[in-house]
């Protein structure tokens, strides 16, 4: 060979090792080491910033003008920053958006979302804000000097909600108003069928009085209501019931690293027994019968199971009432923690919206949005914004304020503000803060919350078709809901079912270099060809 083909082949092989090296110190990469941001030292007024802002209202107008009442405040505060509000019925909605919305570079500023959804946009490069830094600067960060309202300090935030916004270490949000699940008792039927609510919720009870509320006379109508319909036990989110129930009896779900433990022995006995209940029609749940609300107002339900966020909807004065007035049946509600299987150690789930900041080039414009998400968790947001529902505020500023304690004290004043089974639910949750969990947040969380609930949707839907629920049912279920959310595939660590790890797509450099490698091949191949022809050609 000459020394020029050799000093081309040198090239060539030099560009190859050079982009396979760089390749291998940038493709490796993790959500961690992509999400930096380096706060700006001071805010720059004089210049305008737009941001826009994604939140849920859920069809409530009173959402809708503290939105825009907390917007109008915040800007004439900072007159250099406009907020733009877009409205989602859906928390869903909001994540599939984002989600869309990831490759044209186009999300939001700020967003009112979940952990398990943040876990999921930490796959994207460099996508959303680690708020870790922000917390604790001295002129912008919680409380800061140059903070121009009187925003909350990092104490001020009540450590247990807080720590629901940790994901791998960092804080990649804050939460914005926290709820829990009760359940709405008609109070006037259970004591109609010969029983006294305990001082603790049981499953025991719940099937038992469900199971004696089926009765029906000769006409087929209920005997506890003399109508043709009764679903005494009606549960809203059974993500929620199977993911609780394994709770209280110390069984897997899945493990901070996201090793899949949910499809378990435990969890079989729980559907047999919600099977059993299932197959006399004493449960149902939401997906498959609708509101529990509806037919708990209609005097077509006991015990209505949801979040202490709908406590509005609950009841026989509930303000928001979705059925018309002829249908609702006067009766006592009351409002208690959900069933337990061990009364002495409750536990219940902490759930409600976070808010996070996605990254932009101008670290103004993220500024910015810090700013706006501190205003969010102000005394007069967080106030006006619990007494809408039964949500509570996530923080001790606003949660032990003159206003907000005022609030408390005036339960069932009227059937509004004051309604008194919305205030039962808040201070349901106030009295149990310390009996709340949380589960386990990574990429493919939320496909994990949802097969939680499949499995339950699923066995209630086959014993009402009177398909045996057996052991072969249960292997073929477990193997039907794991290909559903690809729960084979989705293992975080490498430990579980799946054994792939998913570190979300590669940067541009990584992609240009690849780019650059795949090119280094072609040539290397093409020299080769063309070696090898002028070899055979020099041999005839």
């Amino acid at each position: 060979m000459s020394s020029r083909g050799k000093s081309i082949k040198s090239c060539f092989l030099g560009v190859f090792f050079t982009a396979a090296s760089l390749f291998l110190l940038t493709a490796c990469h993790g959500s961690q080491e992509q999400n930096v941001f380096e706060p700006p030292e001071e805010f720059d007024t004089s210049e305008n910033y737009e941001i826009t802002f994604w939140a849920k209202n859920d069809t409530n107008k009173t959402h809708t003008a503290i939105y825009e009442q907390a917007i109008e405040d915040f800007q004439e505060l900072y007159p250099n920053i406009t907020v733009n509000l877009r409205l989602y019925t859906d928390y869903g909605k909001i994540y599939n958006d984002v989600i869309t919305n990831i490759s044209t570079n186009t999300t939001p500023n700020v967003c009112v979302t979940y952990p398990d959804h943040i876990a999921t946009y930490l796959t994207g490069s460099n996508l959303v804000v680690p708020l870790d830094d922000l917390f604790t600067d001295e002129q912008y960060g919680l409380g800061g000097s140059e903070v121009r309202f009187d925003a909350p300090s990092l104490e001020e935030i009540i450590p247990k909600f807080l720590e629901e916004c940790r994901i791998d270490g960092h804080y990649y949000a804050l939460p914005y108003m926290r709820s829990t699940e009760a359940c709405y008792i008609n109070k006037t039927y259970v004591e109609a069928l010969g029983y006294t609510l305990p001082e603790t919720l049981t499953w025991d009870f719940i099937w038992e009085v469900s199971e004696a509320a089926m009765a029906q006379d000769e006409e087929g109508n209920f005997l506890i209501n003399g109508q043709k319909v009764m679903i005494p036990f009606i549960y809203k989110s059974t993500d929620n019931m199977m993911i609780q129930m394994l709770k209280q009896l110390g069984a897997g779900y899945s493990t901070d690293s996201g090793e899949i433990l949910l499809f378990n022995d435990t969890t079989k006995e729980l559907l047999y027994t919600i099977a059993e209940h299932g197959a006399t029609r004493a449960f149902s749940t939401f997906k498959i019968s609708s509101y529990p609300a509806n037919f708990l107002n209609a005097g077509q339900c006991i015990f209505a199971i949801d979040s202490t966020a709908g406590a509005t909807w609950m009841g026989t004065d509930a303000p928001l009432s979705d059925i018309s007035e002829d249908k609702i049946v006067e009766f006592e509600t009351v409002v208690m923690p959900i069933p337990q299987f061990d009364a002495d150690n409750p536990q219940m789930i902490s759930q409600g919206p976070s808010v996070c900041i996605f990254n932009k080039e101008d670290s103004q414009e993220v500024l910015a949005s810090w700013l706006f998400v501190q205003y969010l968790l102000t005394n007069d947001v967080q106030i006006a914004y619990s007494q809408t529902e039964g949500y509570v505020p996530v923080t001790t500023k606003a949660q032990e304020s003159a206003e907000y304690q005022d609030y408390l004290a005036r339960s069932g004043e009227d059937n509004s503000t004051y309604y008194e089974v919305k205030l039962q639910a808040a201070k349901l949750l106030l009295d149990n803060v310390d009996n709340t969990f949380v589960t386990p947040v990574f990429n493919g969380s939320a496909s994990l919350r949802d097969a939680a609930g499949q499995l339950i949707e699923n066995t209630v839907k086959s014993v009402r078709r009177n398909q045996t629920v057996d052991e072969d049912y249960m292997e073929s279920l477990f193997q039907e809901v794991i290909s559903l959310y690809r729960l084979d595939q989705m293992d975080t660590q490498g430990t579980g079912s799946g054994g792939k790890t998913d570190l979300g797509p590669l940067p541009r450099t990584s992609v240009i270099l690849l780019c650059a490698l795949a090119g280094a091949w072609v040539c290397i191949l093409a020299y080769l060809m063309v070696q090898a022809v002028r070899k055979k050609r020099n041999a005839g």
